[in-house]
């Protein structure tokens, strides 16, 4: 998603590195790893409450994701962008500032990542509970979680998209931007659809439980929501192509 200055001269042998095809899997593995961290923290503090019977605090369940995608984006965002999240690939490849012939790849990188993360959770841990599944809340039907999915992964993909951009590029700070936004999206509405913003995060412990009962919900929101987020970029900064936000989108 990210994240680097503005800066002259020489391309770095780095930037080379990306651009080259051979090294497409330093990339792919970057996704892998990002998505594995990020499931493991969201799924995991549910599963880890539900197994040690420790309390964790609904602020501290929902901020921690959005501390781990900044620490991703600030640790390895120059890797491969630390998209983290299909929708994310799909948005920037929409907008011109990814290659579609990547977004096959990124999107298989981070369901690997999820469901790893769910199969080291379920082979320590067990599977007991919900297992971390992203579920509407009591007296919540699908419908309206699904209308807060398209509505919140709107504004997530709206900041990655804007803070990747020349006209609003803020380097690091992006980390802290889009963290940020993911921490107080939970922190306000978390109770009504579990406030997921990612297939992968939602998808892979419903698999591991075997109930995709919700499922869709968790899929067709977040893909309407980051269409609407790449529309919205088109009023707000013309139809795309930014070469900050390409450079942001593939890691430099």
């Amino acid at each position: 998603m990210l994240w680097g200055g503005h800066g002259g001269g020489k391309t770095p042998p780095w930037v080379r590195d990306f651009n080259d095809p051979g090294k497409e899997m330093r990339r792919l593995f970057s996704e892998v790893l990002g998505t594995f961290l990020l499931v493991l923290v969201a799924v995991g503090a549910d599963v880890v409450k539900t197994v040690t019977g420790v309390p964790i605090s609904r602020a501290a369940a929902v901020t921690a994701p959005g501390l781990l995608v900044m620490a991703a984006i600030l640790f390895m965002g120059k890797v491969g962008g630390a998209h983290l999240n299909p929708v994310v690939s799909i948005a920037f490849a929409l907008r011109s500032e990814f290659s579609w012939r990547r977004v096959p790849g990124y999107i298989a990188a981070q369901a690997a990542g999820g469901v790893l993360a769910c199969l080291f959770l379920w082979a320590v841990l067990g599977r007991q509970g919900t297992f971390g599944a992203t579920l509407p809340g009591a007296a919540i039907t699908d419908v309206q979680a699904l209308l807060f999915e398209v509505v919140l992964t709107m504004g997530l993909v709206s900041v990655i998209l804007g803070t990747a951009s020349s006209a609003q590029n803020v380097g690091p700070l992006s980390a802290i931007a889009v963290g940020g936004y993911i921490a107080l999206a939970g922190l306000w509405a978390s109770p009504i659809s579990g406030t997921s913003m990612n297939p992968v995060r939602s998808l892979a412990p419903d698999l591991i439980r075997g109930d995709f009962s919700h499922a869709w919900v968790y899929v067709v929101g977040p893909v309407v929501g980051a269409l609407i987020a790449v529309g919205f970029a088109v009023i707000l900064r013309g139809r795309g192509g930014d070469p900050a936000a390409r450079r942001a989108a593939e890691g430099e």
